[in-house]
């Protein structure tokens, strides 16, 4: 996605945005800096983020029903679909993991495509936010997988210590 002499330049122009606004939504940052999302959420500080190679995608795709109530965002030329429901089971066939859920959410994600995957911890408009978020080899995002909130906008306390239980599974 870039040399190492761009990571550490992105890694800089990262810090800096932060230091202005540590609210601001990745995909801002990113239409600001003119660069991919997946490079700006590469490039954040080593304490909101946790990037692990896409093949463990499958792996992860499987525990996120059992989670309960998340919000899956799509970005999509502009555009930003949210599906607020449990993740639907799935099962890879033919080269896609086949998402099947009976209602709202469901279709094919070609699962090869998946370069990059992040655990991301970062305050959005001055509330904690956790996040899983799928990138390909170029650094576009595919989808991302917020945990997701009580109706007093509060995260589920389970799911933070799944999102943490899982990050931990990758990075020991």
């Amino acid at each position: 996605m870039f040399t190492s002499s761009s990571y550490l330049e992105v890694k800089e122009l990262v810090a800096q945005a932060l230091a202005q606004d540590d609210g601001v939504a990745v995909s801002t940052m990113a239409q600001q800096l003119g660069l991919t999302e997946g490079e700006v959420t590469l490039a954040l500080p080593d304490e909101c983020v946790v990037t692990i190679d896409g093949v463990h995608t499958e792996s992860i795709l499987i525990q996120l029903p059992e989670w309960g109530k998340v919000t899956t965002i799509v970005h999509s030329f502009g555009s930003i679909f949210e599906f607020k429901n449990p993740f639907p089971k799935g099962k890879t066939a033919h080269g896609y993991y086949n998402i099947m859920g009976k209602e709202g959410l469901h279709g094919h994600l070609k699962i090869d495509q998946v370069k990059h995957i992040a655990f991301v911890s970062k305050p959005f408009k001055a509330m904690e936010s956790h996040y899983i978020g799928f990138y390909t080899h170029d650094g576009h995002c595919v989808f991302k997988v917020y945990l997701g909130r009580d109706k007093s906008r509060q995260l589920f306390p389970q799911q933070i210590e799944a999102f943490q239980v899982l990050k931990k599974e990758f990075i020991a």
